[in-house]
């Protein structure tokens, strides 16, 4: 029924708008009076931009969603309906009985309209679409007049967004059937880990759409505020207190640890190191290099140490304005050598009271992620076989517990960053959100 509403009004707004300028065209071609043509051009010119803001349809969901699919409805008519008057603009130019003056305003007309429809519908869709990238609107803006070009990159905007469109608008309803059993509303709370250079900023998720996703599902969530690069030792002093602190607000005897990368380490830390261990149920560590990155030993030894320490410097001071206390890029980058990992995977062994979970993505080429983790794929790979562009699967495993890989994607497989949903990518064959919602769903079928 609501597809039936979507067309009905898709083709209205085709036949007024192929109405409307054909009006403006041919009024100047008819013989009557100039007091009837301009009024009548005028009322034609308003309904027909009118019609560019009016939904026939509102459709269901956030005012975002129903902005974009109203942009790829308004893009997708604009397109038929720019088809439809070319016959007529060809009529009217080859016609002789029509002076060549109006002929060419006639042809102008057409012109304007065509191109008043056109980026309207994209503002719509540049305003309301996140999977394409705004350069990619500016690139537009500078070849539109470049036929063939302008026209894949406006299919490619199309595509994107209506893909966009569907994809949300089907977690929306997945979302509004299960919002009664709240499926992420864990015995627990979880408390989110992030990895090295980051941190837990309000604006700037570490772990992109996935918290909104877990809440809107039931889930608790905390946030592990450690420093965005320290060392193991201290990370896990400073995890250590925030989670005493979150079982203490909480009233919750324990917690459930999520941890990304390095912040897999830290849990470990705070657990063994500084007396969290009783206030963890579980601990879930996804693409942590347990066993250390190879790409981080080739990097301190081929990178002179001058260059290494003028990077930390210049990283130090631009973070200790961010929010850090003390932070110490190289303190970070040395605890990810495959030495000093192994050394601490041999004093720190899993616990019998406390669960564990490991969890490992890979890439499958290295145009599946940019700089630096396409690098650190063609680095791994050499030495180490599959990783994510960062860490080798090898490496993620922790002694004595199943290893999950996520599935994977028919081409680019999933990187180190989109396991945290760096981009805010829809990947195709993977959604993250999705994944992390039956992660969590997991935990509390298993009485965490």
């Amino acid at each position: 029924m609501k597809s039936q509403r979507n067309l009905s009004g898709c083709m209205l707004r085709f036949l007024v708008f192929l109405w409307t300028g054909c009006l403006i065209q041919f009024c100047w071609l008819c013989r009557i009076p100039l007091w009837v043509k301009i009024p009548l051009c005028i009322l034609s010119g308003i309904t027909y931009l009118a019609l560019h803001f009016v939904r026939f349809s509102n459709g269901s969901g956030e005012k975002r969603l129903r902005t974009l699919a109203h942009g790829c409805s308004l893009l997708c008519t604009c397109f038929f309906w720019t088809i439809a008057e070319i016959p007529v603009l060809i009529a009217t130019a080859v016609t002789s009985a029509f002076p060549l003056a109006i002929r060419i305003c006639s042809a102008a007309l057409f012109l304007l309209l065509c191109c008043l429809s056109f980026w309207i519908s994209i503002l719509h869709l540049l305003y309301s679409g996140k999977q394409v990238k705004k350069y990619w609107y500016l690139i537009l803006c500078f070849i539109w007049w470049m036929p063939v070009v302008s026209w894949i990159l406006t299919l490619y905007i199309y595509r994107t967004s209506k893909r966009e469109w569907r994809v949300e608008q089907a977690k929306s309803a997945c979302n509004a059937v299960r919002k009664e059993s709240e499926i992420c509303q864990t015995k627990y709370p979880i408390l989110l880990v992030h990895g090295i250079f980051f941190r837990d900023w309000q604006y700037l998720n570490y772990w992109g759409r996935i918290p909104g996703e877990l809440l809107r599902n039931g889930a608790i969530l905390f946030y592990g505020r450690q420093q965005s690069a320290q060392s193991v030792q201290n990370s896990g002093r400073e995890l250590a207190v925030q989670i005493q602190a979150v079982c203490k607000a909480t009233g919750s005897p324990k917690v459930n640890l999520i941890a990304h990368s390095k912040g897999g380490l830290d849990c470990r830390c705070a657990i063994q190191d500084y007396g969290a261990a009783p206030y963890v149920a579980s601990l879930t560590t996804i693409n942590t290099p347990h066993y250390g990155c190879s790409f981080v030993d080739d990097l301190l030894q081929k990178v002179p140490f001058s260059l290494q320490k003028w990077i930390a410097a210049r990283y130090n001071q631009a973070f200790s304005k961010l929010g850090d206390a003390n932070p110490d890029f190289l303190a970070g980058i040395q605890d990810l050598t495959t030495a000093n990992c192994a050394a601490f995977l041999e004093s720190h062994p899993c616990l019998p009271s406390i669960t564990y979970y490991t969890v490992m993505s890979k890439m499958h080429s290295i145009c599946a992620a940019s700089f630096p983790l396409n690098l650190g794929y063609w680095m791994n790979r050499r030495r180490e076989g599959d990783n994510d562009g960062l860490v080798p699967v090898c490496s993620a495993q922790l002694p004595g517990v199943p290893l999950l890989l996520v599935p994977e994607t028919q081409k680019r497989g999933v990187s180190h960053g989109d396991m945290i949903d760096l981009m805010r990518e829809n990947i195709p064959d993977f959604d993250v959100r999705e994944w992390y919602v039956q992660l969590v769903s997991r935990l509390k079928q298993e009485g965490f």
